[in-house]
């Protein structure tokens, strides 16, 4: 019975995803365009993205930290979910490209304040199901979200021209997940009980386990030599390795993999443990040279590669920070997990643009090696089993 309640949360947080990644990843494809709109710059536009992830990366240690010393994990969740959700349609109602930058940041504040306590909330639940798969099924409901947004998106531009009306009508996935989340909280007050072991909570433990360390440091190299999609993107066109309409379907295919991908290699994860996040890192190690390098044909199979990898990493890598850490810090570890992550991804990928810029084989050189150092980190740990 408690497994069955365990996967039924899973589902609804699941849900929350769907609908929540409908709304921001919807408005993300189009915030570019429509700042330009109100009259932004390039350099501006480049900007107000980046600090925006900047930010909301940066603040998720704190709200992770905040989240273990008050307990208050739904509270912060909620809250975070409100921002992170009602900012977008908002964006419709912006007069200029100054409100709607703040519109934009405070969105990545929202998600910065929820995701690790969420994350911990859902760490109960996986208890149950087994760490890898609940976190894959989680995953694979958000990136369906993550597909279906700025398709919906795409579709309104494409019949209306309009992009406040396509704000605006992200209201409805934003209302369906704040229902969604006020669901959960109603039917699991304390998502804690679905653990196997109850203890913990009082612990005098202040400094987090060697191993989340030295996972941590694999963490920050998977992220560095792994190059954002924009760059993917910039290459294919301006290199005319493929028609400009073909680009969106690559993403859209490494959207659908990552899905795939999140519930097979969660379900070996749990059977095989951090062995499988290896093997995911040496799988998507090929993803730039066949991507970069490659005909057409080669490219897509560096983007499956490359959907590969995300979709490993965001549900294993997630899993696995609550089998490293005692119950009463995740807050604080999945706070510091993806600031470090976070941080080390936009790093990374600036040094890899600025290397592609140089020259290719360089940028190449860097993501194959870091991702290499990455496996090396990774077989120094030596998990005691998982943290109740």
């Amino acid at each position: 019975m408690r497994r069955r309640h365990a996967i039924f949360f899973i589902l609804l947080l699941g849900l929350v995803s769907l609908f929540a990644d409908m709304t921001y990843e919807g408005a993300r494809s189009i915030t570019g365009p429509y700042l330009a709109l109100l009259g932004a710059s390039a350099g501006v536009v480049g900007i107000v993205a980046g600090a925006g992830e900047l930010i909301g990366y940066t603040l998720r240690f704190v709200f992770g930290y905040l989240a273990d010393r008050t307990r208050r994990y739904w509270a912060f969740t909620i809250v975070g979910y409100a921002l992170n959700l009602m900012a977008v349609p908002l964006l419709a109602f912006a007069n200029s490209w100054e409100v709607a930058a703040a519109l934009i940041v405070l969105e990545r504040t929202g998600k910065a304040i929820r995701t690790p306590a969420r994350d911990t909330l859902l760490s109960h639940a996986t208890e149950q199901t087994g760490r890898g798969w609940g976190f894959g099924l989680h995953e694979a409901m958000d990136q369906i979200g993550a597909l279906v947004g700025p398709l919906v998106v795409a579709g309104i531009l494409a019949r209306m021209g309009n992009y406040r009306l396509a704000f605006a009508a992200l209201v409805v996935p934003a209302l369906l997940a704040m229902l969604a989340i006020f669901i959960a909280r109603l039917l699991y007050p304390a998502p804690e009980t679905m653990r196997v072991s109850r203890q913990g909570g009082s612990s005098s433990r202040r400094l987090l386990p060697r191993t989340f360390w030295l996972y941590l440091v694999a963490s920050i190299f998977i992220a560095a030599g792994y190059a954002d999609f924009p760059l993917l993107a910039f290459h294919f066109e301006r290199t005319d390795l493929m028609p400009a309409t073909w680009i969106p379907l690559m993403y859209a295919v490494a959207m659908a993999t990552d899905a795939v991908t999140a519930l097979v290699f969660g379900r070996l994860y749990d059977r095989l443990g951090l062995r499988v996040l290896s093997l995911s890192i040496t799988l998507s190690l090929f993803f730039a040279p066949l991507a970069f390098l490659g005909n057409m044909a080669v490219a897509f199979v560096g983007i499956v590669l490359w959907g590969i990898g995300l979709g490993a990493q965001e549900s294993i890598m997630r899993a696995a920070v609550a089998d490293l850490v005692p119950v009463e810090q995740r807050g604080t570890a999945y706070g510091l997990f993806n600031a470090a992550y976070g941080f080390a991804w936009f790093v990374g990928s600036a040094i890899i643009g600025l290397l592609y810029e140089s020259t290719l084989w360089l940028a190449i050189a860097f993501s194959v090696l870091v991702q290499i150092a990455a496996i090396m980190t990774l077989q120094l740990i030596r998990p005691t089993g998982a943290a109740t």
